[in-house]
């Protein structure tokens, strides 16, 4: 390590490290190939794509991408003009103004990864399309990376229409949940609507820069495709854009893993690719096998005539969405209602809001990503607030600009006495119907306290049970418990 240091300085070595995936302080050929694809210009096809043996008969999907860059005024860093913020940094995130590829046509059959697996399964039943490898216990992926690694298998054709927005998108995201997961929405005799969410992310920037990862919180969308996968007619996928704020942006400040990162959010207002029409096949035969001219006498394409497709089981696209979301967040087994909505429910319902207040939407590496993947999808957690607690998920710059709308003094009321309690990153709160809040914890002492030993903690507000084995689990149990038993008074009939 100090030679590589000496000779290549902290620049290359930064490099070298971000293309030696294995740490073994040396580049095999695989490793290279990202830095001789950007010499050489040539990008060799992956093995995965050098397996497919086109139909010269199969149909192809003309797919156009539509793309408006980031508002760059919603990132928070810029109510300070970006006030020390190199121009570099940021360069990759000011020069994409553009799709990679505006449009695109891929073969039909490419879209097979879409298809649900051979067993049976019931409209709404999620299957992974990549299944995501990282949990609480393996960690998070290097931030130190420029080129994404080859994709494989079913990553293909989901690199194939991710890399039309952005020559470099991870199919895998550095942090769980990743992967791609899908459902039936509808079926027919002969054709499925398949419902799909994707977590990817993209690098901007490139050597010499420092790494910058754009994060949207989730790719999602449908395809409507017949089972054999020869025929496609209809195509989807788009970033949702109906919150204030949609993506993360992460970017180094030196040449390791452990420089300085800095994080901001920011609004994305379209990321959508969108097919143009049904796949038509590539060559037209007669019924005698004979090759027809693709046009017509007066030059212009021969039109198709489609069939109407008649569904037989169909579900709701919210209730498929649901299903996926669940899927990948597991503790949205509750499910966590608009701020606004909650506060209605709970006085409707006469019951407690649990509210989760954060800073952004995908926290950094820690207490955010910890609660999701730990404590909120424990099964006594699931349960109790199932029963005792209408439960919300707001970020910070949603209840500011709640709070600073008059137009209902209400909502600006609940908004304020929430952001009054919160600290960063994430504050958990239990109030009653009408906005007093009655406990808050934030989440980085909460993980604080659960990682200490019971006869270590000095603070008497929360305690330890037994009843479970894990004490952040125990820990939330009985906050949950003691905002119900202090609330009493108020939701007594």
């Amino acid at each position: 390590q100090e030679l590589a240091l000496k000779s290549l300085g902290n620049e290359g070595l930064f490099l070298f490290s971000s293309l030696d995936t294995n740490k073994d302080l040396y580049l095999s050929p695989e490793e290279f190939k990202p830095i001789a694809e950007k010499l050489t210009g040539v990008a060799p096809v992956s093995e995965s794509e050098e397996e497919e043996t086109p139909d010269p008969d199969g149909e192809t999907l003309s797919i156009v991408a539509k793309f408006q860059p980031l508002v760059m005024e919603t990132m928070t860093k810029s109510k300070d003009g970006f006030l020390g913020i190199s121009h570099v940094a940021l360069s990759g995130l000011r020069n994409w103004t553009a799709p990679a590829a505006p449009r695109s046509v891929l073969l039909a059959r490419q879209f097979k990864a879409f298809l649900p697996p051979k067993n049976n399964l019931d409209l709404g039943d999620p299957w992974w399309i990549i299944p995501s490898e990282l949990n609480i216990f393996t960690g998070y992926l290097s931030n130190n990376r420029f080129y994404p690694p080859p994709p494989k298998g079913k990553e293909v054709i989901i690199h194939k229409l991710l890399s039309m927005f952005h020559p470099r998108p991870f199919v895998k995201t550095r942090f769980a949940p990743q992967g791609a997961v899908a459902c039936i929405q509808a079926s027919s005799s002969f054709y499925y609507t398949i419902a799909f969410r994707i977590h990817a992310e993209f690098q901007l920037n490139e050597p010499p820069n420092f790494p910058f990862w754009f994060s949207p919180g989730q790719f999602t969308g449908y395809i409507v495709l017949s089972k054999d996968s020869s025929h496609i007619r209809d195509f989807r996928l788009f970033v949702p854009n109906n919150r204030s704020l949609n993506v993360d942006m992460e970017w180094l400040y030196g040449a390791s893993e452990s420089s300085n990162m800095e994080v901001d959010i920011g609004y994305l207002p379209q990321m959508e690719l969108e097919s143009t029409g049904p796949s038509v096949p590539t060559v037209i035969h007669d019924e005698n096998g004979k090759v027809l001219d693709s046009r017509d006498p007066s030059g212009e394409p021969i039109q198709f005539v489609f069939e109407e497709i008649t569904w037989q089981q169909e579900i709701p696209w919210q209730e498929a969405a649901h299903r996926l979301e669940v899927a990948m967040y597991p503790f949205k087994k509750v499910s966590y209602l608009p701020f606004t909505e909650a506060f209605e429910r709970a006085q409707a319902e006469k019951k407690l809001v649990h509210s989760i207040l954060l800073w952004a939407k995908l926290p950094v590496p820690g207490s955010g990503r910890t609660l999701r993947e730990t404590v909120l999808e424990s099964s006594p957690i699931l349960t109790l607030l199932n029963e005792s607690f209408i439960s919300s998920w707001s970020l910070v710059k949603e209840l500011e600009e709640l709070q600073s709308n008059r137009e209902n003094e209400f909502y600006s009321k609940l908004a304020k006495l929430h952001l009054e309690k919160y600290n960063f990153p994430v504050e958990m709160i239990i109030c009653l119907p009408n906005g007093t809040v009655i406990h808050h914890i934030n989440a980085n002492y909460f993980l604080d306290i659960t990682s200490m030993k019971p006869e270590d903690v000095e603070s008497s507000i929360f305690s330890f049970s037994t009843n479970f084995e894990d004490p952040s689990t125990a820990t939330y149990l009985q906050f949950l418990k003691e905002g119900l038993q202090r609330a009493k008074p108020y939701l007594q009939p």
